[in-house]
């Protein structure tokens, strides 16, 4: 992923055809270790394909995997439970407050 992220930055740089020491430097200068090999795979699958192309045909195919929208729901079902659980652990101790003032007699009475 590191090599496919090189070589997009490199394009959207300027550079239409990043090399394999391009993609090399630029993952050195953030300290990075380069592996030749992989990087060669990765131009060797995307050699005379244009990469806008590519993108949008990703993109397609990205538009049919859930998200995990159940997850954030379920998440905001917890929360507003957990609200409800408070409002009514604050209704007993107002609750329990208020038994203790109708015992009948007061300290100083």
């Amino acid at each position: 992923m590191k090599y496919l992220a090189a070589y997009l930055l490199l394009v959207q740089g300027g550079n239409a055809s990043p090399s394999t020491s391009d993609i090399s430097t630029l993952l050195e200068t953030v300290g990075v270790e380069a592996e030749e090999s992989r990087i060669s795979n990765l131009l060797a699958e995307l050699e005379g394909k244009d990469i806008n192309t590519l993108i949008s045909e990703g993109n397609g195919k990205l538009a049919s995997v859930p998200t995990g929208g159940a997850a954030v729901s379920s998440g905001s079902a917890s929360s507003g439970a957990a609200a409800t659980e408070e409002a009514a652990e604050e209704e007993v101790e107002e609750a329990k407050e208020e038994s203790d003032d109708d015992m009948g007699f007061g300290l100083f009475d």
